[in-house]
């Protein structure tokens, strides 16, 4: 061998060893050792060359991107020996649908592989990391990677939030809304069932929040929250419903005022009726305010208990008038009906002076 890239490091009968630096393709090949002895006797070992991959490099990409456009990205990489492999990566996730092609260098010995992601700009990929791995049996386990962060521009996304899920009548309530776009979006249009804002003192916009102080029934409708950049515009409704507060007012001063009556009346009951009236005046008040009509239940058994009351007054005075009611004679008067004069009626009367001592009249 007659190359200065090649050394003899070890010569002897039993071992004879060279060195290669500087190793290229060219290099590779069947090498032979002979011992001259008789008869001559000979090895062969074949050298094999891998070609290290060149790092890769991304084409393709154009900054800024628009949401809803087309992008290819294609990773190259040359010189490998076996081919190398390329996968990609979407922030340290692999991209699985991606074509890949292999083509033989002019050397007939090394190889140039490529990879093309293909997809459609989206936001959610707005600052996500494209990466592109080549793997080699030649790099040791330490791949060569070539990176792109995306950027993507979109129309702004609007969303209103509200600081109050019931307005009522008198209340206050904060209307914010959030927009977010690349392009920063500008500052936020606040309108009113298509038009300005009718009562500027009570309805003040700072900046994207819209604050609308004691609120009353003229304020109900729809508010239009509108973002724009300049890629273009979007915008979002927030309907309001300003709410009655007097429902709740009602049942804490009339179901009172009802139960005391019932009580009142049933003073003079009996024991049973009392315990009912009791019942119902300890009712729990605080279960009482939390609802937002009158309570029909309780209504009516107040009325039953009034007409419970009634029908037993009648029964009771009605007892008392039929127990009562008939004629009554004193003993004086028995026997006065078949006398035929008034002497002859006090001498048959049996009630007579005699025994007058043992009559006596009861009254039932």
């Amino acid at each position: 061998l007659r190359d200065n890239r090649i050394e003899l490091v070890r010569a002897s009968w039993h071992e004879l060893s060279i060195s290669v630096s500087d190793v290229s393709l060219s290099d590779e090949g069947q090498y032979t050792c002979s011992l001259f002895t008789m008869p001559v006797k000979t090895s062969k070992a074949f050298l094999t060359v891998l070609g290290v991959p060149e790092k890769p490099q991304i084409t393709g990409f154009t900054s800024p991107v628009m949401e809803g456009e087309r992008m290819q990205l294609t990773c190259k990489t040359s010189g490998s020996k076996p081919a190398a492999d390329i996968r990609w990566f979407k922030n340290d996730r692999e991209v699985k649908d991606v074509k890949y092609l292999k083509e033989e260098d002019a050397n007939r010995k090394t190889f140039t592989v490529s990879s093309t992601l293909d997809f459609l700009a989206d936001r959610s990929d707005d600052g996500a990391v494209l990466s592109c791995r080549v793997d080699h049996e030649s790099l040791n386990s330490t791949p060569q990677i070539a990176m792109q962060v995306l950027e993507i521009h979109y129309t702004p996304l609007v969303k209103i939030i509200s600081s109050n899920s019931w307005p009522e009548e008198g209340q206050s309530i904060i209307l914010t809304c959030e927009s977010k776009g690349k392009p920063v979006p500008e500052p936020v249009l606040w309108t009113k069932d298509g038009g300005e804002l009718p009562d500027p003192e009570r309805m003040v916009v700072n900046g994207r929040v819209l604050s609308i102080s004691f609120l009353n029934k003229t304020d109900n409708g729809t508010y239009r929250c509108e973002a724009k950049n300049p890629i273009g515009r979007n915008s979002t409704e927030y309907v309001l419903i300003v709410h009655d507060v007097f429902n709740t007012l009602l049942l804490t001063t009339v179901i009172p005022s009802l139960t005391t009556a019932t009580v009142t009346t049933t003073v003079a009951l009996t024991s049973s009726t009392t315990t009912s009236a009791t019942a119902i005046s300890t009712r729990d008040p605080n279960a009482l305010a939390g609802q937002t009509g009158p309570d029909h239940a309780l209504i009516g058994g107040i009325v039953a208990v009034v007409v419970f009351v009634t029908l037993c007054s009648i029964i009771l005075l009605g007892r008392y008038l039929a127990r009562h009611k008939g004629t009554y004679l004193t003993n004086e008067a028995k026997g006065a009906e078949d006398a035929p004069d008034a002497d002859t009626a006090i001498i048959n009367a049996e009630g007579s002076q005699v025994n007058a001592e043992e009559k006596k009249e009861y009254f039932i």
